[in-house]
C-alpha cells in the first residue's frame, strides 16, 4: 500500500501541468519567419535565460532571479496585453528549465492574450543555432 502512495506522490510532481497550452508553443521555424519577413509585426521576443539572444530579442536574464523577473514585469507593464508575446530560454531541455515556467506564469498572471514559449526542446543551440535562425549581431 505505501508502494502505491508512493507512486502516485511521484506521478503528481512527474505530471504537473504546465502554465502553458500545447497551443502556445511556438516553432522556431515559425518565429524565424516571422523575423525573416519584412511585411510582418514583429512579437515582443523576450530571452529569459542564460543561453544567447535571437535577433531582435530583448535580454532580461534568467527569469529564476526574483530581480530579473521584476525587469520582466516592469517591461510587460509597458505593453498592451493583445501583443503577441514569444519567451525563451534554450540552457537546457524546457522540461528542466528554471527560467520559462515563472516568465510564463506571469504573462499568464498579466492576462497576456497572445502568449508563447518558443519550443525549443533540448536547446538554443541545438533547435535554433544550428537551424541557421536568426541571432543578434
Amino acid at each position: 500500500m505505501k508502494y502505491i502512495i508512493l507512486i502516485a506522490v511521484l506521478s503528481a510532481f512527474t505530471f504537473q501541468e504546465e502554465p502553458w497550452k500545447n497551443e502556445q508553443l511556438m516553432a522556431p521555424a515559425t518565429l524565424a519567419a516571422k523575423l525573416n519577413d519584412a511585411s510582418t509585426p514583429k512579437p515582443l521576443i523576450i530571452d529569459v535565460g542564460p543561453a544567447g539572444l535571437i535577433a531582435n530579442a530583448v535580454d532580461l536574464g534568467p527569469a529564476h532571479e526574483q530581480e530579473n523577473l521584476n525587469k520582466l514585469k516592469t517591461l510587460l507593464e509597458k505593453e498592451n496585453k493583445d501583443r503577441e508575446v514569444v519567451i525563451y530560454c534554450g540552457c537546457c531541455p524546457f522540461k528542466n528549465c528554471p527560467n520559462v515556467r515563472p516568465a510564463f506564469t506571469l504573462l499568464n498572471t498579466m492576462k497576456f492574450t497572445h502568449a508563447y514559449l518558443l519550443n525549443l526542446p533540448q536547446n538554443l543551440k541545438v533547435d535554433w543555432i544550428a537551424k541557421g535562425y536568426p541571432m543578434a549581431k
